[in-house]
C-alpha cells in the first residue's frame, strides 16, 4: 500500500483504504452530443426519471453538490473534500480508451495537470464498446473496440504521466490499473506484458494490473493464468441477486387487474438485503482479490424497459456490508492489500452513489463512516 507521506494514502489492517469508483460523464463531449442530443450529460437522464410504483425513489436529485459540471475544478474539489470527511481516502475514475481515442478524458487529465484536488485517485479502464444499451437498443454500437499490440503500447504510455504523478493509488507499491473486462481482450496475457515491459522501460517500475470480477466468462478463474495480480469483486453481483419479485402467477393476475403497477412485469425488481446476504456467503475466490459493495442500484432513469432495481436499499443495510467487507479485508487480506472498493460514488442513473440526495441526504456517506469506526 502507499506511503503515508505527501498525498499518498496509508492503509493498515487498522484502517483499510476506502476507494469509490467515480463515472465522468457529467460534463458534455462532442461525441455524445451527436449521439444523444446536444448539450448530454448524464444529468438529463437522472432528471427525466419518474417512480414507477408508490415509494420509488425516483428522480434522485442531487443534494449538496447539485447538477456539477466536472470541466470545473470548483466541483472535482467538492467532490474530493466531501468524500475525504467521510473517510474516503481515494477516487477510481474510468477511463475511455479506443484504439488511441479517449473520451471523457477531460476531469482526469485536468486533476493530472493541476495537481488538484490533492486525493488520491487510480484508473479502470471501461473496456466495452459504446452501445446504445441505456436505453434497451444494445445491438447499435457507437464507439467499437479495437485490440492490438501498437495499441497495447500507445495505450500504456498514454498512461504513464498518470502512473509517476504522486497522487496516483499503489497497491503493494505498484500503481494500481484496473481493466473491467479483461476477458474481453483477444491476448491479454500478451497485453499485460507489453504493458509491464513499457512501464518498467520507462522507469515506472512493477504495476499492480487487476479486473472487475463481473458476472461474464472471466469471472471465477485464477486470473494470475492470465497475468493479473488482482480480481476485485464488482457489486452489486449479478450472479448473487436471489429471487426475481412480480414474476409468479399471483403478481401477473394482480397487475392485469390493476392491482398491482404494470411497472413490475415491465422490468427486473430484486430485494438488495437478499443480495448483500447471498453475497457475504459466497466462497471466497483462491487467487488474489479485493472487496467491493454497492449502496443500491436503480438504473430505470436510464431504461424505459427492462431496468433492474434493487428494493428495500437502506443506509444501514449499505453499512451492514460495508462493515463486513472491512472485517473480512483486515482478517484475510496481507498488509500491503487492505482496500475495499465502493461502486459508487457517483453513478446517478444507476441510482448507485454516496453523493448527497435531496431525499437521504448525507446518509450513505454517515454510514461509511461509522462502518469504517465499527469495524476497527
Amino acid at each position: 500500500m502507499n506511503d503515508s507521506t505527501g498525498t499518498r494514502p496509508s492503509s493498515s489492517p487498522q484502517d483499510p483504504l476506502l476507494i469509490a469508483i467515480v463515472l465522468p460523464q457529467f460534463h458534455p463531449i462532442p461525441e455524445n452530443d451527436a449521439w444523444w442530443g446536444k448539450g448530454f450529460t448524464e444529468w438529463r437522464n437522472v432528471a427525466k426519471a419518474r417512480p414507477l410504483y408508490k415509494g420509488h425513489h425516483q428522480p434522485q436529485l442531487p443534494a449538496d453538490l447539485g447538477f456539477y459540471d466536472l470541466r470545473l475544478a470548483q466541483a472535482r474539489a467538492a467532490q474530493a473534500d466531501l468524500a475525504r470527511q467521510y473517510g474516503i481516502g481515494g477516487f477510481c475514475y474510468y477511463h475511455y480508451w479506443f484504439h488511441g481515442r479517449r473520451l471523457l478524458e477531460q476531469p482526469v487529465e485536468a486533476i493530472r495537470a493541476s495537481g488538484e484536488p490533492d486525493f488520491p485517485y487510480c484508473l479502470a479502464w471501461a473496456n466495452e464498446p459504446w452501445t446504445r444499451a441505456w436505453n434497451g437498443l444494445d445491438r447499435e454500437v457507437l464507439m467499437a473496440q479495437q485490440y492490438s499490440a501498437e495499441d497495447d503500447e500507445a495505450h500504456i504510455r498514454a498512461l504513464l504521466p498518470h502512473f509517476r504523478d504522486p497522487r496516483y493509488i499503489r497497491v503493494a507499491g505498484r500503481p494500481l490499473f484496473i481493466v473491467y473486462k479483461a476477458d474481453q481482450l483477444p491476448d491479454p496475457q500478451a497485453t499485460f506484458g507489453r504493458w509491464r515491459e513499457i512501464a518498467r522501460q520507462e522507469g515506472v517500475g512493477e504495476l499492480t494490473l487487476a479486473q472487475f470480477e463481473w458476472s461474464g466468462a472471466g469471472s471465477g478463474s485464477d486470473i494470475r493464468q492470465v497475468g493479473l495480480d488482482l480480481s476485485i469483486e464488482f457489486a452489486p453481483d449479478w450472479r448473487q441477486l436471489g429471487g426475481r419479485h412480480f414474476t409468479g402467477w399471483k403478481s401477473r393476475l394482480a397487475m392485469q387487474l390493476g392491482l398491482l403497477p404494470k411497472a413490475y412485469g415491465q422490468h427486473q425488481f430484486y430485494d438488495y438485503q437478499r443480495m448483500v446476504d447471498k453475497v457475504l456467503a459466497k466462497p471466497t475466490p483462491s487467487y488474489p482479490f479485493l472487496r467491493c459493495v454497492s449502496p443500491g442500484f436503480d438504473n430505470s432513469a436510464r431504461r424505459p424497459q427492462g431496468a433492474t432495481v434493487l428494493m428495500n436499499n437502506s443506509p444501514a443495510a449499505y453499512q451492514r456490508w460495508l462493515e463486513s467487507a472491512l472485517r473480512w479485508t483486515r482478517d484475510h487480506q496481507p498488509p500491503d492489500r487492505q482496500v475495499v472498493f465502493i461502486n459508487a460514488w457517483n453513478e446517478w442513473a444507476e441510482g448507485n452513489h454516496l453523493e448527497p440526495d435531496t431525499r437521504d441526504g448525507h446518509a450513505y456517506l454517515a454510514a461509511t463512516l461509522a462502518a469504517r469506526q465499527a469495524s476497527r
